[in-house]
């Protein structure tokens, strides 16, 4: 049996992918222009809190 995905969890997913590459960005951005040393614990935690204010916004 095929597993099917419905529209709103490929948009979730996207938004998801999205949402990661844009800090990542941001915080290379940092790295590159503040001479902040990358730190991926950083980054994981904004992704994080992130995607729960994605989440009580959605609600």
């Amino acid at each position: 049996m095929w597993h099917t995905t419905s529209e709103h969890q490929k948009k979730g997913f996207n938004s998801l992918v999205t949402l990661g590459a844009w800090i990542i960005w941001t915080h290379r951005n940092v790295c590159v222009f503040d001479g902040v040393a990358p730190n991926m614990a950083k980054v994981l935690n904004i992704t994080s809190d992130e995607r729960r204010l994605w989440e009580i916004a959605g609600a």
